[in-house]
This record gives structure tokens, C-alpha cells and sequence, in this order.
């Protein structure tokens, strides 16, 4: 036990190096290549290589790993590369899968391969740059085509290297958790193969999770967006502000009035609106700036710049309250300060900044405001919203693939293996029902949950029922050899009755059992004439005469030939035996060898022919058992002495039965028997002796 337990040790050690080999070696074969391809400006990536290499050696985990772990590392000097750990993810998932459909093994699979992996790749990778960059990339077709060719160069070369991985470490470097022994590769298929009525527990644990990630994932995405945005106009609120104070340093609130009199002939105007356009220039996010003095009729014009789109209004022109300014009207009236406004109208969507201006009396003079176009909120709202599907996605299938494969280690083959082993389970013989119980004992499931102790549960009722097994067949054995005792001893007593019987019942038994196996021999029958068949008809032959208990002393032992009258009398013992049977089988009425014992005991003067009695019966109308009887009973009175006659030659009575057969005899039987005649001849001969 104690070696046992070393190699067991030592062989998961081993496993466990491998695994990291496996682990270190993809991720670098995905960032080396990848530096040097973008050092020397080479249109590919070949980013991917190490991850397809894991996937194809160890299956989906490793392949997860070293994609995310890649990405990991090249987001610490690009952030960008985090959002692609998905995309590396669902390629090591779609490897995995072509791998194990033997997909990497001829030329035009290899290809087509390459193809799948770069629509992953650039087909949906495509799309990110688009919001991450705020334009699109040069096409996704082209980014497609380009991706063909650097997954079928990274395809290529895992091919190649699978080549040189010997078989035995491709096996240990499958990454396993087995909580059980490891099952081989046929009883695996098996354990994978069976069925339930309805949903597999597998596949409620992943909806569920899977509905409960991507419940907590839109969650946190709303959550974070909402956060977002409100740090987001808080941050232009903040840089509309700035630019409003810094435009009031600008502005002289003693010339407000003059400004708008006089307009560009003012003193010092020009200077003023040329500082504020270098103000407005220093900070790209604002789309206009401008002095407002408002009134009751509307906005007077202090100064407004030029803009791309909007040419300026002059000094003194006024300007109508737009309607989303109407509730902050008063305040505004008041020279108080109000909160950022947002707005859509005529000018676009802006988010508006009022700053007053106040004199040295402490009256606002005028409003500077300062537009934020909100469109490039917009454009960071999407590309934030971008980015978390992205990363949760990755996350998503990381967690999913995960929970899967320690659910599929220590709860799916771990109960279908029970189930597995539980099902092969054979009672039919002794030895056969332990070695179903050493086969659940050899599963040595150790999960150290309710799974485990569901295996000793049933390890321990396995174990007790093939014990049982064996003090039942114990009893049944004593009960058949008590059995069989109490017909002979029953037989002996009839026999004992007839003096001129002898040895009958234990030589017609011994024709009977050598008859019925040549005829399974010879493919006559051999329906009906099974072990069991053979043995219920041996051992109740002995009952075949059972009804001449009610047959009188002086018919039974009369030394002379019996008249019609006593010939009669004779007969009613097969009657008499059917119905002291019946009265037994009344009793135990599921006991098959009664049924025949009735049939040799009722039949077996019938003839072949239609001759015989009690009821006549002709041809296979007569119980197959009666019509094997009917010979050995004939053949052991010819050849046996009785004190009416002496015993004849076997050569005589062979010719008799001979004879007999067609109109006596059922003529397959008596071929059967003739075929054994060596064998009736050593019974006889045991019994003269």
C-alpha cells in the first residue's frame, strides 16, 4: 500500500511538471514570435501559436490559460491587449474542439482550421478597433485574409510539433482532476455516452452559471457605464469651467456695456477676443466659446468666436433663449450661478457651462459659456461599454470553461462511473457478482463530499448483496439436494411397492438426462432443451410412476400376464400420478420441474401414433418430456428381469425400440438415442454389474 501510494504521488508530480512545461512553453511561443514579427514590422501576428499549442496538447483549460496569461503580460505596456483575452480565449476554445475532431491531422482540415481561427480572430477582433481607436481598420476582409495566413503559419507549426511529442506525454499533459481512479479510454467514451430522462445535471450547473455571470456581468457593465458617464461630464464640467474663469481673467467687467455698444471700436475689444480664442484653442473639447449679457429680452452679444460650423454673432446682437434654458431663466436674470446644462437643439448635442462674470461691486455683468460637444462622450460611452463586454465575455467563458471541468471531474464521471459500474453488475453467478462489486471498489472515487459518500453507500450495499448472493445460492443448493432427496426417497417408495421394478427409476433418470443432451448435440430442439430444461425433466423422472402407490399389491406383483380387467387397473396410474402431482404443484404452483414431472407422469404411455393412453394424444402433442420417458421406459423393461419374464438382450431390445419408432416412439428421439447407444449401453451395464 505504502508503494502504492509513492508511484500514485510521484506520478502526479510528474503530471503537475508537465502541465507547467505545457503552460510556460505556449506562452512563450505566443509572445516571442509576437515581438519579433512587430519589431522587424511583419503585417502578422502570430500571437496565438503557444495558445493553440496548449489547447491541442492539454484541452481547453491550458489553452484558456495561456491565452489570458499572454494577453495579461502584454497589457502591462498595452492596455488595449486586455480587451483581446477574449478573443485569444475563444480561439483556444475553437482549437480545442478541432483538435479533438482529428481536424489537425490532413492538409485541407489544417486549412480550413486556419480559416475558422481567423474569423474568430479578425472577424470579430475586427470589430474592436472600431471603438477602441474611434475608426475603423482597413477592412475586415483584409484583416481576415492577412489572420488566414498568420493562423495557418501558427497551425503549422503546432502540427509540426505535435509530431515530435511522444504519445505518452500527449496523455499526461491532458489536463485532468481526477477524483477518482483515472478511467481508461473505452470506459470514458461509456461514461460520456449515457443518458438521462431529461436534462443532464451538466447542463443545469452551466445554465445556471452562465445565466448568473451574464446577469452579474450586465450589472456591473450597467453600473460601471452609469459611473462612467457621470465622471465623464463631471470631467467636462470641470474643464467648461476652467475655460470660463480663465475667459473672465480675460474680460474686463468694467467695458461689458461698451463692448456691446460699440463692438469691435471699444478699447482694448480686438486684444480681448484674441485672448479668448487662444484660450478656446488650448483645450480641444470646447466647441464654443462666448460673453453673454442676459436681459429680459433674450441674450445680448459680448463676444462670440468663430467655429467650424457657426459663424460668430457681432457685439450687441441679440439672441432668443433656446428652450432648454427657460427653467434656469430667473437665476440667470438674478446673476446666480446654475449647474451644467445639457442640451440637443440647433447647435448639437452640448453640454453648456454658464460662468458670471462679476464686477467690483460684486454684480454679474455678464455670462461667459462654454459649449462641451457631447459627441465625444458618446464615442467614450461606446467604446466603454465596448470594452466591457469584451473583458466580461473573456471572463465569462474563463469562469464557464472552469466550472465545467472540475463539475465534469468531481461530480459527472464520478456518478456516471457508479452508474457505469452499478449497470454491468451480474448476480448470476458468485463470481461474477464480485467481481462487480471489485470493479465499484476499484472506481476509488475521493471527493470528499456527498458524491463520495454516495459511493461507500453503495460500495457497502454491493458488497453485502454478493454476500448474500452466496448464503442464498448456499441455501438453494441444500434446498435442491434436499429436494432431490425427497422424490427419490418418495420414488424408492413406490418402487419398493413393485417388485418387479428394480433399478427403474434411477436407470429411466440416467436414459433420460443422456437422451435429452444428444439431442441438444444434434440441434434437435434446441429452444427448449436448456440447462435448466434438462435438469427439471432429470430430476423429477424419478415421479414417472409415482401414481402406482394406488395401484393394488396383486396387480402391481402379480407374477403372470395381466388380464384386460387387471390391465385396466394397471393404466390408472398415470391418471392417479397426474392428479397426486397436481395436488403437489396446488401447493408450490411456481415450481418448473412439478410441471414436468406431471407431463412423464401422465404421458408417458403415450404412442407416436395415437395408440398410447390415457388421452391419446398423437405426434408433438405429446410433452416432449413424456415422449423421451416413453423410450427409456421401454428400453429399461425389455432389458430388465421382472419375475413375469427375464431380462432381454440389448441387441433385441435396440431392434425393438428400432422398430418402435414413427408408431411407438417420437423418431428424433429415438435417433438421439441410438446416437448415445454407447453411453445407455455403460448405464446398463453399471446397473447389471
Amino acid at each position: 500500500m505504502e508503494t502504492s501510494g509513492t508511484n500514485k504521488a510521484s506520478s502526479e508530480i510528474h503530471n503537475v511538471s508537465i502541465y507547467i512545461i505545457v503552460l510556460l512553453a505556449g506562452i512563450l511561443l505566443n509572445i516571442i514570435p509576437a515581438t519579433i514579427v512587430t519589431a522587424t514590422g511583419c503585417p502578422l501576428w502570430l500571437d496565438t501559436t503557444g495558445t493553440i499549442l496548449a489547447a491541442a496538447i492539454g484541452g481547453y483549460i491550458p489553452g484558456i490559460i495561456v491565452g489570458f496569461i499572454t494577453n495579461a503580460i502584454k497589457g502591462l505596456s498595452d492596455i488595449t491587449s486586455f480587451y483581446y483575452a477574449t478573443l485569444n480565449i475563444m480561439i483556444s476554445a475553437c482549437a480545442t474542439f478541432l483538435v479533438s475532431k482529428g481536424w489537425f491531422k490532413k492538409i485541407h482540415t489544417i486549412i480550413l482550421s486556419a480559416l475558422f481561427l481567423a474569423v474568430i480572430g479578425s472577424g470579430i477582433g475586427g470589430l474592436l478597433p472600431w471603438f477602441l481607436e474611434g475608426f475603423p481598420s482597413n477592412g475586415l476582409l483584409n484583416d481576415i485574409i492577412i489572420d488566414f495566413f498568420d493562423k495557418l503559419i501558427s497551425v503549422s507549426v503546432v502540427v509540426i510539433i505535435l509530431k515530435f511529442v511522444p504519445a505518452k506525454i500527449r496523455q499526461s499533459a491532458l489536463f485532468r482532476f481526477w477524483m477518482q481512479r483515472p478511467l481508461n479510454e473505452e470506459d470514458e467514451k461509456k461514461v460520456k455516452k449515457i443518458k438521462c430522462r431529461s436534462t443532464p445535471i451538466r447542463s443545469k450547473v452551466i445554465f445556471i452559471l452562465i445565466c448568473s455571470l451574464i446577469i452579474l456581468a450586465v450589472a456591473a457593465t450597467i453600473i460601471s457605464f452609469v459611473l462612467f458617464r457621470n465622471a465623464t461630464i463631471l470631467e467636462y464640467s470641470g474643464i467648461a469651467n476652467d475655460v470660463g474663469h480663465l475667459a473672465g481673467k480675460a474680460i474686463d467687467p468694467e467695458m461689458v456695456d461698451a463692448y456691446i455698444n460699440e463692438g469691435t471700436n471699444a478699447p482694448g475689444y480686438l486684444e480681448t477676443k484674441e485672448r479668448l480664442e487662444d484660450i478656446k484653442a488650448a483645450s480641444h473639447d470646447v466647441k464654443y466659446l462666448y460673453a453673454y449679457k442676459i436681459m429680459e429680452d433674450g441674450c445680448h452679444v459680448v463676444f462670440d468666436l468663430d467655429s467650424e460650423d457657426v459663424e460668430a454673432s457681432a457685439p450687441g446682437d441679440l439672441i432668443d433663449f433656446d428652450e432648454s434654458f427657460e427653467p434656469y431663466i430667473p437665476k440667470l436674470l438674478a446673476g446666480e450661478d446654475i449647474e451644467p446644462i445639457i442640451s440637443n437643439e440647433e447647435y448639437g448635442w452640448l453640454l453648456t457651462e454658464y460662468t458670471p462674470l462679476k464686477d467690483s461691486k460684486g454684480n454679474c455683468v455678464c455670462y461667459i459659456g462654454t459649449d462641451v460637444e457631447m459627441s465625444t462622450l458618446f464615442t467614450s460611452q461606446v467604446t466603454f461599454v465596448v470594452q466591457m463586454i469584451f473583458l466580461f465575455a473573456g471572463i465569462v467563458i474563463l469562469i464557464t470553461a472552469v466550472a465545467v471541468w472540475l463539475v465534469d471531474y468531481c461530480l459527472v464521471y464520478p456518478v456516471n462511473s457508479i452508474t457505469l459500474r452499478a449497470g454491468n453488475m451480474h448476480f448470476s453467478t458468485s463470481d461474477r457478482a464480485k467481481e462487480g462489486v471489485q470493479a465499484i471498489k476499484d472506481l476509488d472515487i475521493h471527493t470528499g463530499d456527498e458524491i463520495e459518500k454516495l459511493y461507500t453507500t453503495i460500495l457497502a450495499m454491493t458488497q453485502k448483496s454478493a454476500g448474500y448472493l452466496d448464503e442464498i445460492r448456499d441455501q438453494n443448493a441444500t434446498l435442491s439436494k434436499m429436494q432431490s432427496s425427497f422424490i427419490m426417497i418418495l420414488a424408492d417408495m413406490v418402487e419398493n411397492r413393485d417388485e418387479n421394478t428394480g433399478a427403474h427409476i434411477r436407470k429411466t433418470a440416467s436414459y433420460v438426462r443422456i437422451i435429452l443432451k444428444k439431442m441438444r448435440e444434434l440441434g434437435i430442439h434446441e429452444d427448449i432443451l436448456t440447462d435448466e430444461y434438462i435438469e427439471n425433466v432429470v430430476s423429477s423422472a424419478p415421479l414417472h410412476d409415482i401414481g402406482k402407490i394406488q395401484v393394488p399389491d396383486a396387480v402391481l406383483n402379480k407374477p403372470g400376464r395381466l388380464n384386460d380387467m387387471e390391465y385396466e387397473v394397471m393404466k390408472t396410474h398415470t391418471t392417479a400420478g397426474k392428479a397426486i402431482i397436481d395436488q403437489l404443484i396446488h401447493q408450490v404452483p411456481r415450481c418448473a420441474y412439478l410441471q414436468e414431472a406431471r407431463d412423464m407422469a401422465h404421458f408417458h404411455h403415450e404412442k407416436w401414433d395415437g395408440n398410447g393412453y390415457p388421452e391419446h394424444l398423437k405426434g408433438e402433442d405429446i410433452p416432449l418430456s413424456a415422449r423421451v420417458m416413453a423410450v427409456a421406459d421401454v428400453f429399461d423393461a425389455l432389458v430388465s428381469k421382472r419375475i413375469y419374464k427375464p431380462p432381454m438382450s440389448l441387441e433385441k431390445a435396440f431392434s425393438i425400440i428400432r422398430e418402435g419408432s414413427g408408431t411407438h416412439f417420437d423418431p428424433d428421439v429415438v435417433n438421439a438415442f441410438f446416437a448415445a447407444e454407447e453411453e445407455v449401453k455403460q448405464v446398463e451395464e453399471q446397473y447389471h454389474r
